[in-house]
């Protein structure tokens, strides 16, 4: 009977054909959404100051595509089961790589609010978009993965940093070698590309409807709290990418190398955090990295109150 159970959970250990594809189509939308979400940061604060931005608009123009991101998952997952999370993830790719190379047109719009307006309008369907892609993938996940889906979402975790990496100093390179608009079709047509290679290789997970109620979960005490974890740490990055390239534009020399620099280390750290999360205690890893986070943003500014020059 050992040596059965044995033999039950080392083939229960390897990944079938089905569930490979499923992350490498998983890891193609965490790395290109992040791509598509950072690759502004070197180049577009300043670009936007030309066209009549503030500063506070250029921010919004950033916060708009998670705000978007956000409310549209809370819609979509409602209707994942009728639309059916092949095509949702599929056709979410598709408009996001159409709706990248367009940013990449704005350029041509006249400056003051119609240029605003029109950055606003294409990024939040960026962010539609990706957000249809992003919630299909959950579901497919955790049908592909019923008992180990945790894993599989932190290990996925990595692509997205890797994303974070390359978004900034490619898009940093292609504006100062190119202009404008070669970023944006770049990474629109590598998103294209994308959307027949996923079609082929991405199983078709039936997504079956749950009668739980989404609000019950989400004012779960344990839910609130990674909730406002999730929220605080993605602020803690989202800050940066509107606001750093202006900052240092008259203080370093190449600010692409900057954005890499203070990007690059998320893949490698998230591989030692999941190496961590498998053999300790959750919470105080939770905890320990909060406390670290808030000293270095204390140290970053710096603080007035660290009378720091």
């Amino acid at each position: 009977d050992d040596g059965v159970s044995e033999a039950v959970g080392e083939e229960s250990r390897r990944l079938t054909r089905e569930q490979l594809f499923t992350i490498v189509a998983a890891a193609s939308i965490n790395f290109s959404s992040m791509m598509c979400y950072s690759i502004l940061g070197p180049f577009f604060p300043s670009e936007a100051e030309k066209k009549g931005a503030s500063n506070t608009i250029v921010g919004l123009i950033f916060g708009c595509f998670a705000l978007f991101n956000f409310l549209t998952s809370l819609i979509l997952g409602n209707y994942l089961s009728q639309i059916g999370a092949k095509f949702m993830f599929v056709a979410g790719m598709f408009v996001s790589g159409c709706v990248t190379i367009l940013f990449g047109m704005l350029d041509k719009v006249p400056g003051g609010p119609m240029f605003i307006i029109f950055c606003f309008l294409v990024r939040a369907m960026d962010a539609i978009s990706f957000a249809a892609a992003i919630t299909a993938s959950f579901s497919i996940l955790a049908k592909a993965f019923p008992t180990n889906i945790a894993t599989v979402l932190g290990s996925l975790e990595i692509f997205s940093g890797l994303g974070l990496v390359l978004g900034p100093p490619l898009g940093g390179f292609l504006y100062q070698s190119f202009g404008y608009e070669v970023p944006f079709i770049t990474l629109g047509c590598i998103v294209l590309a994308l959307v027949p290679v996923n079609m082929c290789i991405l199983p078709k997970y039936d997504s079956t409807p749950r009668k739980e109620s989404f609000w019950k979960l989400i004012l779960l005490p344990k839910v609130l709290i990674l909730c406002l974890t999730i929220f605080s740490l993605s602020a803690c990055l989202g800050f940066m990418d509107p606001t750093m390239s202006l900052f240092i534009l008259k203080k370093v020399r190449n600010k692409n190398l900057l954005f890499l620099d203070v990007h690059d280390k998320f893949p490698i750290l998230n591989c030692i955090a999941f190496l961590f999360l498998t053999q300790y205690i959750r919470k105080w890893l939770l905890i320990f990295g909060n406390l670290i986070t808030a000293v270095c943003l204390f140290m970053l500014g710096p603080a007035p109150v660290l009378h720091i020059e």
